[in-house]
């Protein structure tokens, strides 16, 4: 990452980030004979509609349980066909998503570390396909000028597998320092579609300038700003943002009263009228349900 390599001043503080959680529920999907030649069918005819449709589903467990045999379906198919990017994409996606439910469900860390990498290697390779400067280095900043707004999705679901890596990569110096390059990613990623995802991308940044004190470089005012931003795009149905904004900036400046105030917003959303999502936000309602259970502000 020439000119990304240095490390931040807070580096080897811990910081908590969060990723926007984007889960699918992920189904057992069977086929009969080879792959070969009909990967690109099974992608467009059973793939693709089986993830839009069983993202409504709200059942953690569930998904928990049934996430491996699906997982295992793409990574065959994308031995098949390795080029095939709406499947790589696909994969990416679904691999960071049940890495976050398996979080949820109380799965091993051991168990999750071995998902988040896997869903590193992925996102590799949509960078080399997008933006090989981030993995083979060489000039960064030239490759996100280059970067167009139809590349959005494929650097975004590289770039949140990169991150959920360095999460769990204990501070490592070396993880720390990938977070110069993935910010600078993200920044450009903001300039070209800041409504990708529900405002995402804010999200990201929300969480990422409120994970630390301003001591130690956090912005907890443009932080602000960003979650805000975060709730006008999603029209305030993407609950994964309030839960956000309460753990990471209700609790860094000790704003008790915003921080109980998104919880319960959280806890009270109707999952149902908004369908399409519903997986996600019952992931941060159980996570909101959590936090608030903490009695952080307790003296």
């Amino acid at each position: 990452m020439t000119g990304f390599r240095r490390l931040p001043p807070w580096a080897g503080k811990k910081v908590s980030c969060l990723l926007p959680t984007l889960l699918v529920y992920l189904s057992v999907l069977a086929a009969s004979g080879p792959l070969v030649g009909c990967t690109a069918l099974l992608t467009s005819t059973v793939v693709q509609p089986a993830v839009a449709n069983l993202q409504q589903q709200t059942d953690l467990h569930l998904v928990c349980e049934g996430a491996p045999a699906y997982l295992l379906l793409l990574d065959s198919m994308l031995v098949s066909a390795p080029d095939n990017e709406q499947l790589l994409l696909t994969a990416t996606q679904s691999t960071c998503a049940y890495a976050s439910a398996l979080t949820e469900c109380g799965g091993e860390p051991t168990r999750v570390a071995e998902i988040v990498r896997r869903a590193r290697g992925y996102g590799q390779r949509l960078f080399r396909r997008h933006l090989p400067e981030a993995v083979d280095g060489g000039d960064l900043a030239a490759g996100l000028a280059h970067l167009r707004k139809k590349q959005v999705p494929q650097v975004f679901w590289a770039t949140s597998a990169w991150l959920m890596w360095v999460e769990r990569s204990g501070g490592s110096p070396a993880a720390l320092a990938d977070l110069v390059a993935i910010e600078a990613i993200m920044v450009r990623l903001l300039e070209l579609d800041e409504t990708y995802q529900n405002g995402a991308i804010h999200l990201f940044f929300g969480v990422y300038h409120a994970s630390r004190p301003a001591m130690l470089g956090g912005r907890p005012e443009l932080a602000r700003r960003h979650f805000e931003r975060a709730l006008e795009l999603s029209q305030r149905t993407f609950l994964p943002v309030q839960t956000a904004f309460a753990e990471t900036y209700g609790r860094m400046t000790m704003n008790v009263n915003l921080h109980n105030q998104l919880l319960e917003e959280v806890l009270a959303f109707p999952i149902e009228t908004v369908p399409e999502q519903a997986f996600s936000n019952q992931l941060a309602r159980a996570r909101a349900a959590r936090l608030l259970a903490e009695n952080y502000f307790a003296d």
